[in-house]
C-alpha cells in the first residue's frame, strides 16, 4: 500500500521526500486525501498581526517567550494562531522541537481538528522526524481522536522498527474506533515482532475482546498475563472482569472479583452488570446492597444496571424503592437514569407512570424518547407511538435507527401500512437504508401488513442480510401462506453460512405445520438436537405446537416429558395440543398437574385451558375454570377468553345462553367474538340468530369472506338457497372473494401444492383420472357428496 499523500505548508521551500511504496501490517484501506488548500491558516495567522499590539506580535518576542507563548496556545486550543507561530519560526530560521510538535498534536486531537492535524504531521516530515517514535506516537494518538483510524495505521507502519508505546497506541487506535478485531491483529503482529506486551497493551486486547465477546482470545491473553509475570493492578484486574463478564463468563468473573485484593467501583459495576446482562439480576440486586455496606459509593452506572434488574423482573415493588433511592441521591437528573426509570415502569405495564417521568425529565434525548416509545410498543399503545414520533420531530431531535425501529413495530403490530410508507420514505431521505437493524424491520412492517411481495423486494435489495432480516423473511412467508418459500429461506440461510436460531427455528416450524410435513419437522427437530437448541423453552414449544398440529400428539407429550425445565408457555403449548384434538380430560389434568408444581397459570394458560373444554364439550368445567381465573388468580378477562366462553356455549347448542353472555360482556364484543357465534349457529342450523350476528359482523369488519360463507351454509343446511343466492350477490357487490382451497402433500421430501380448479401440476392429467375412478367408487359404495357447506365461486 502506497502513503498517502501529506500536503505540506506552502510557505515551506522545502518539500517532503517522495515516500516509496510500503506493505502495511494490516488489511486497511486508505483513500488518499490529495490536495488541499493549506495556505488557509498560516495566511489567517499572519494577516491577524495587524490586530495585534507590539508586544503580542511574535515577530517582536524572544525565543523563549515564544515557546512559553506557543505551549499556551495550545493548551487553548488556539490552533490557528500556533500554526502561525510555526510560519514565523520557519521566517526566522529556527526549528521547532518535539515537544512543540506533541503540544500541538494534542491540542489538534483534543480539538478533532483533523485538517489542522495533518498539517502538523506534514510539517513534521519536512523538518526530518519521519523516524521520530516520541512523535509517531502522539501522531498515531491525534489520527485516533479525530476518528482516522487508517491515517493512524499509515504511520504506525511508516516506522521501521516500533517501540512498546506506538504498538500500545496503534492497538489503543483501534479500540478507541471500534475496530477490535484489528486491535486483536495488531496483538499477533507484536507477539510476532517479540516486542513484550505490558499492563497497557492487555488493557486494551482485554476491552477488544470484551467488546466483541470474544472469549477464547480473552482467555488465552489471560495465560499471558499470568505467564509474563507482569504485577496486577485494579485496572488490569478490573480489565480481566469486564471482559469475562461481557463474554458470558459470570462464573469467572465471579471468581476473580472475590479474589480482588481491592474492588473499585469500576469492578463493581462489571459485576453487577454482569449478573443483570446474564438473567440473574437477584444477584445484581445482592452485590449491589453488598457494595454499599463495604462502603463502595454507587455511580450512575451501577444505578442503570439495578433499574434494569428489576425491569427484567417487572418487579415493580423494588423499583419503586429503587426509583426512591435514585431520588434520594440526586441520579434522577441523570438522562440515562431517567431512560432507564421509564423502560421499568414499562415492562412492568405502568405506561401512565413511565410518561409521566418522561414529561418532567429535563433535557430530554434521543435516548430518552426511544424508551418511551419501546414501551408504548410493548404495551399495545401504537397510535401514542406516531405522536410521540410527530413530537420528537417538532422538539427538534434527529431519530436514529432505534427510534425508526420502534416505529415500524407500531406499524406492524397496528397493521398501519400507510404510516409504514411514510416512515418508509423518512428512512430513504435520512440515509437508514442501508443500515441492516433498520432494513430488517421495514421487511417486517411489509410482511406484518400482508404486503409480502414488498418485503421481498427489499429483502433482495438488502446488501448484507444478518440473522434478523432472514428472520423477518421467512417469517413472513410463514405467517402469509408460502410455508413452501419459508422452507425454502430457511435451508437457503445455511447455504451462505448463517446458523438458525432459536427465533429462525419457532418461525419456520409454523411453515411444516401449514404443510403438514410432519417429517420436515422431524428434520428441524435434529437441527435443534443438533445445535444444542434442546434447552431452549421458546424453541421447544414451537417444537411441541408443530407436532400437535401436525396431528402427532404422543410425539409432542414425549418432547415435552424430556424437558429439564418447563416453562409457562411450554405447559400452555401442550395443554392446548391436546385441546385442539378433543382430549379436553387430559387438557385439565395438565393444568392442574402444573399448578401443583409450583407454576402459576397466566391468561395465555387460561385461553388454552378454555378452548379445550370447549372443543371437548366440557361445560361444567370450563365454568370452573373461568371463575378460577378471575376470583383465585385475579386475571381479568380479555377478548380471547369471552370467545372462548361463546364457543364453549355455542358449540354445547346452548346459543340463547351464549347471546345473552355476549350481551353481558364488560368488554365491547369484536368481530372475533360474533365470529365465534356465527360458528355456533352454523353447526346447530340457527338462521334466526345466524342472521342477526351475521348483522353486526358486516358492520364491523365487511371484507373477511369467512363470515359470508358462515352464512350461506347455515342457509344451505335449511335449503335456503335464495338466502345462498342473496348472500352471493352481497358478496360481488361489495368486491368480497372467497380464496380458493389448497391443499399440499408431501411425497419424498418434495412437497406437491394443489389449488381448487389448478390443472398446472405437471401430473394434473394422471390425477385428475385417479380422482375419476376414486369418486365413481365412493358412489358405488353409496357416499353422497354434502354440499351444503360449500359456497360456490361464479365466474368472473
Amino acid at each position: 500500500m502506497a502513503m498517502a499523500t501529506l500536503t505540506l505548508l506552502p510557505a515551506l521551500s522545502f518539500p517532503l521526500k517522495n515516500k516509496p511504496q510500503l506493505k502495511t501490517k494490516t488489511q486497511f484501506k486508505h483513500r488518499s486525501s490529495g490536495n488541499v488548500e493549506t495556505n488557509t491558516i498560516i495566511s489567517n495567522a499572519l494577516n491577524s498581526e495587524s490586530s495585534l499590539t507590539h508586544e503580542q506580535n511574535p515577530h517582536n518576542k524572544s525565543i523563549s517567550t515564544m515557546n512559553a507563548d506557543f505551549n499556551s496556545l495550545c493548551k487553548e486550543g488556539r490552533l490557528k494562531e500556533a500554526l502561525g507561530y510555526l510560519q514565523v519560526m520557519d521566517e526566522r530560521g529556527l526549528a521547532a522541537d518535539d515537544t512543540m510538535y506533541a503540544s500541538l498534536l494534542d491540542a489538534c486531537g483534543s480539538a478533532k481538528a483533523l485538517a489542522e492535524g495533518k498539517k502538523v504531521h506534514a510539517h513534521m516530515l519536512a523538518n526530518g522526524f519521519q523516524q521520530n517514535m516520541f512523535l509517531a506516537t502522539r501522531t498515531v494518538d491525534m489520527y485516533s481522536k479525530c476518528g482516522s483510524l487508517a491515517d493512524a495505521c499509515l504511520v504506525f507502519c511508516d516506522i521501521t522498527i516500533p517501540n512498546i508505546f506506538l504498538w500500545n497506541s496503534m492497538i489503543r487506535a483501534c479500540v478507541t474506533n471500534g475496530s477490535f478485531e484489528q486491535a486483536l491483529i495488531f496483538y499477533r503482529q507484536m507477539q510476532q515482532a517479540e516486542v513484550q506486551p505490558d499492563k497497557f497493551t492487555f488493557t486494551s486486547v482485554l476491552k477488544a475482546c470484551a467488546s466483541i465477546s470474544d472469549l477464547e482470545m480473552g482467555r488465552e491473553i489471560h495465560n499471558h498475563i499470568i505467564r509474563s509475570g507482569i504485577e496486577a493492578d485494579d485496572y488490569l484486574d478490573s480489565s480481566l472482569l469486564i471482559m469475562y463478564a461481557k463474554s458470558g463468563n459470570v462464573e469467572i468473573a465471579r471468581h476473580l472479583f472475590d479474589r480482588m485484593p481491592r474492588r473499585n467501583l469500576i469492578s463493581w459495576n462489571a459485576m453487577i452488570a454482569s449478573y443483570v446482562r446474564s438473567r440473574h439480576g437477584d444477584e445484581g440486586l445482592k452485590l449491589f446492597s453488598q457494595m454499599q455496606l463495604a462502603g463502595e459509593k454507587p455511580d450512575s452506572v451501577t444505578v442503570v444496571s439495578v433499574v434494569r434488574a428489576c425491569s427484567d423482573f417487572a418487579a415493580l415493588r423494588l423499583g419503586k424503592e429503587i426509583h426512591g433511592y435514585i431520588v434520594k441521591t440526586g441520579f434522577e437528573s441523570d438522562r440515562f437514569v431517567g431512560s432507564s426509570l421509564i423502560d421499568m415502569y414499562n415492562k412492568c405495564e405502568k405506561v401512565t407512570c413511565a410518561r409521566h417521568l418522561f414529561d418532567k425529565m429535563p433535557g430530554r434525548d434521543v435516548v430518552s424518547w426511544n424508551a418511551m416509545m419501546a414501551g408504548y410498543v410493548n404495551n399495545l399503545h401504537f397510535n401514542e407511538v406516531f405522536e410521540l414520533f410527530s413530537q420528537m420531530q417538532v422538539a427538534g431531535l434527529k431519530p436514529d435507527s432505534f427510534t425508526i425501529v420502534s416505529v415500524l413495530q407500531a406499524c406492524s403490530h397496528s397493521g398501519s401500512m400507510g404510516n409504514g410508507k411514510g416512515i418508509h420514505g423518512h428512512i430513504i431521505k435520512s440515509d437508514f437504508a442501508s443500515n441492516g437493524f433498520v432494513g430488517s424491520a421495514l421487511v417486517k412492517m411489509y410482511a406484518k401488513c400482508g404486503n409480502v411481495e414488498v418485503a421481498r423486494q427489499l429483502f433482495d435489495q438488502m446488501f448484507q442480510r444478518d440473522m434478523i432480516s432472514w428472520n423477518a423473511m421467512i417469517a413472513a412467508n410463514a405467517e402469509n401462506d408460502h410455508p413452501n418459500e419459508a422452507l425454502r429461506l430457511f435451508s437457503q440461510m445455511q447455504l451462505v453460512g448463517i446458523m438458525p436460531d432459536s427465533i429462525t427455528i419457532a418461525s419456520v416450524l409454523p411453515a411444516c405445520v401449514s404443510l403438514g410435513t410432519v417429517e420436515q419437522g422431524k428434520e428441524i427437530h435434529g437441527y435443534i438436537i443438533k445445535s444444542g437448541l434442546e434447552s431452549d423453552a421458546f424453541v421447544m414449544s414451537a417444537l411441541i405446537d408443530m407436532y400437535c398440529k401436525c396431528g402427532t400428539v404422543d410425539t409432542g407429550q414425549r418432547v415435552f416429558d424430556k424437558m429439564s425445565i418447563r416453562d409457562v408457555v411450554v405447559w400452555n403449548t401442550i395443554i392446548a395440543g391436546y385441546g385442539m384434538h378433543g382430549h379436553g380430560t387430559h387438557a385439565l389434568k395438565l393444568f392442574y398437574q402444573m399448578q401443583q408444581e409450583g407454576l402459576k397459570p397466566v391468561h395465555v394458560t387460561f385461553i388454552s385451558v378454555l378452548s379445550a373444554c370447549s372443543h371437548a364439550g366440557l361445560v361444567d368445567e370450563g365454568w370452573k375454570c373461568f371463575d378460577q381465573m378471575t376470583r383465585v388468580y385475579h386475571i381479568k378477562p380479555e377478548l380471547e377468553h369471552y370467545s372462548c366462553m361463546v364457543d364453549l356455549l355455542g358449540r354445547a347448542g346452548h346459543l340463547d345462553k351464549a347471546h345473552e353472555f355476549i350481551k353481558m360482556m364488560p368488554l365491547e364484543p369484536d368481530a372475533g367474538v360474533w365470529g365465534t357465534l356465527l360458528g355456533a349457529c352454523r353447526i346447530h342450523g340457527n338462521i334466526e340468530l345466524g342472521e342477526h350476528v351475521a348483522e353486526r359482523l358486516f358492520e364491523l369488519d365487511p371484507e373477511t369472506p369467512g363470515y359470508y360463507v358462515l352464512l350461506s351454509n347455515i342457509y344451505a343446511i335449511n335449503n335456503k338457497w335464495d338466502g345462498v343466492a342473496k348472500v352471493r350477490k352481497l358478496m360481488k357487490n361489495r368486491g368480497v372473494k372467497k380464496k380458493r382451497g389448497i391443499s399440499w402433500i408431501t411425497i419424498k421430501n418434495r412437497v406437491h401444492e394443489f389449488i381448487a380448479g389448478d390443472r398446472s401440476h405437471p401430473h394434473s392429467e394422471k390425477i385428475y383420472a385417479v380422482l375419476e375412478i376414486l369418486s365413481g367408487q365412493m358412489k358405488d359404495i353409496g357416499y353422497v357428496l354434502d354440499k351444503n357447506f360449500v359456497l360456490e365461486e361464479e365466474d368472473d
